[in-house]
């Protein structure tokens, strides 16, 4: 059993409950320590020591758990060969491919953009390499190519006419396509196959049927009509996969609520507790609330749960971003020490948080030894090692390993090698390997993107306004990846205005939106100019399009009345009426908007 303590506090004094009944989470705030250390007391997780981690609760739990031993079942994992039935991916939380691709991400990214994935644009024009790989036995499907230019509402018209065509319907052919589509993000055209064959019996649905369409569902129509699908699901498909599948969706979309809900939902349903549930609940807590971290640790114990390697690489992925390294060392010790080796996505977590803390030495230590003896061989490591290899500044490496891929370069490669040139300011190099891009592929919108991001951290404002128009002239889909890209190149040229209005439009006339971070480069701006009513407008916007209140948010616009010089009447009240606990973070800067606060230099000045 593995041991969870607290080595100098005892759980009664930590808010902790635990009884031998079901797990009850309440509702609670998206609280974010901005360091993510408040103690410095230890946690021993069956031998792995978490110290200064900042995983605690405080005088009063957020989780009340109740535990009782359960039997574990093991529904998180999946063989390789369950794609060719495109479902393999409801086992990860984000439902889009594996849980750990995600922590490969910045940590701005993993705290912002989470949110929203289900509107980000569909890469329709991109060529997905992992499908044609005769080494992986994946084809272009024939079902697939007959729906991927087809507008949605004309998809059932062009199905019908597919069989008609003395096209024969087998499972095989539905599975790949199913694979191209999910592969893709098209999932509003990966729902409509589904409902299709569903209405043409032409096979009977089986329990994977069913966990897609839940997916597909909650991807495209929203968290809540998926819930109310599960209902409509036959009793013979375990209801562990179908309500795991909905806590991956409700963790992709960042909905602590929600989140909470389901997972309370398994439990009174008596659905055993899994590595997989928990490491979602890691995952969603690294987000929005670490305090939590060590409540779903304790409730691993209770259950008697081993972690699994994603658990290791979400709590040093933790660690890393409170700049603990000592600690996250510590973590991968204690990980080999019960026998798991980190793999080639936890190294490149652990090398990006050595990069960030200065450790270059050691950072381009591990990359050499990921990189092994021979890249053409194990040439799939090539688009982690680009960007790894630009944040060391090492442009050597960086070329030495284009050289590799250059001759018949794969679309992830391009992308990572476009980011790395620009990250080490070589636009042209970026550039280049962009138009060798677009004479393989056709022009997409994620393509572009990339692109964008290198002219705005360059400021090269007129270079990213011809590729804009260059995009618009190819008709290329423009969606929030696109946006993000385009408000970022005005911001860094100073024309904070400009990106404002673009953004304003672009949400105006689609139906997807914008990603939070777009929102946050935008507010952040204007709170840099002490510009109260214009950071106000956009803070109302972000909530407006839904976003839930985070206190990064609330951060941002409080400086924007300390730039300005003005206090923040019913901040307090705000931030109680978003059920907002404010960290220390806030804390001090509350007490500087306040306005009803008596400052001893003014009596002076009086």
């Amino acid at each position: 059993m593995w041991a969870l303590r607290r080595a100098s506090i005892p759980l009664r004094t930590r808010g902790f409950k635990v009884r031998t009944s079901c797990v009850k989470l309440a509702r609670t705030s998206c609280v974010e320590e901005e360091s993510g250390i408040t103690e410095s007391h230890g946690i021993t997780y069956g031998g792995l020591l978490l110290q200064n981690t900042g995983f605690h609760s405080g005088q009063s739990a957020f989780l009340n758990f109740t535990v009782g031993r359960r039997e574990l079942s093991s529904s998180s994992t999946k063989e390789d060969d369950d794609l060719e039935d495109g479902f393999s991916e409801l086992e990860t939380p984000a439902g889009d491919g594996n849980e750990s691709d995600n922590l490969l991400a910045s940590d701005a990214d993993l705290s912002d953009d989470d949110g929203d994935k289900k509107n980000v644009e569909e890469p329709h024009n991109e060529v997905d390499e992992a499908v044609q790989q005769k080494g992986r036995g994946r084809v272009e499907s024939k079902l697939f190519n007959e729906i991927v230019n087809v507008p949605v509402v004309s998809i059932h018209l062009a199905l019908e006419k597919w069989l008609e065509e003395g096209n024969e319907l087998k499972r095989e052919e539905v599975s790949q396509a199913m694979v191209c589509l999910r592969r893709r993000k098209m999932f509003v055209k990966a729902l409509k196959l589904s409902e299709w064959l569903e209405s043409k019996n032409q096979f009977e649905f089986i329990q994977r049927d069913y966990a897609s369409r839940l997916d597909l569902i909650a991807k495209t129509r929203g968290l809540h009509k998926a819930e109310f699908y599960i209902e409509s699901i036959p009793e013979s498909c375990s209801r562990d996969i179908m309500y795991g599948t909905l806590l991956a969706n409700c963790v992709s979309q960042n909905s602590v609520k929600k989140a909470e809900e389901v997972f309370n939902k398994m439990k009174d349903l008596g659905i055993p507790v899994t590595v997989f549930a928990c490491n979602q609940l890691l995952l969603l807590y690294k987000r929005n609330d670490k305090k939590k971290i060590a409540d779903v640790l304790l409730l691993m114990e209770n259950e008697n749960i081993k972690p699994s390697s994603l658990t290791y690489t979400i709590l040093i992925d933790t660690k890393g971003q409170s700049r603990d390294i000592d600690a996250m060392d510590q973590i991968v010790d204690r990980m080999k020490a019960q026998g798991i080796e980190p793999d080639i996505k936890t190294q490149a977590v652990l090398a990006r948080h050595y990069i960030t803390a200065g450790l270059k030495g050691k950072a381009e230590t591990l990359l050499k030894q990921m990189e092994g003896e021979n890249l053409k061989q194990d040439r799939w490591l090539s688009h982690i090692l680009l960007p790894l290899y630009a944040n060391l500044g090492k442009v050597d490496e960086v070329g030495r390993i284009w050289n590799v891929c250059e001759t018949n370069p794969r679309y992830d490669e391009c992308l990572a090698a476009i980011e790395a040139w620009g990250k080490l300011n070589k636009v042209d190099e970026a550039e280049k390997v962009f138009e060798a891009m677009i004479k393989k592929w056709k022009l997409s919108s994620k393509t572009v993107s990339v692109l964008l991001k290198v002219y705005a951290n360059n400021k090269m404002l007129m270079k990213g306004k011809d590729l804009i128009k260059r995009m618009g002239d190819s008709g290329c889909r423009i969606g929030p990846l696109t946006w993000d890209a385009i408000v970022k190149l005005y911001v860094r040229a100073g024309e904070v205005e400009k990106a404002d209005s673009v953004l304003q439009k672009a949400a105006q006339q689609s139906q997807m939106k914008p990603i939070f971070s777009t929102y946050l480069t935008i507010l952040e701006q204007y709170a840099e100019r002490g510009d109260i009513h214009n950071a106000e407008k956009i803070f109302l916007r972000m909530k407006q399009a839904d976003y839930p209140s985070k206190p990064k948010m609330y951060q941002v616009l409080m400086n924007a009345y300390i730039n300005a010089k003005v206090p923040a009447y019913g901040i307090r009240d705000r931030l109680r009426a978003d059920d907002i606990l404010p960290n220390r973070a806030l804390g001090n800067l509350l007490i500087q908007v306040d306005g009803f606060r008596k400052n001893p230099v003014f009596d002076l000045l009086d």
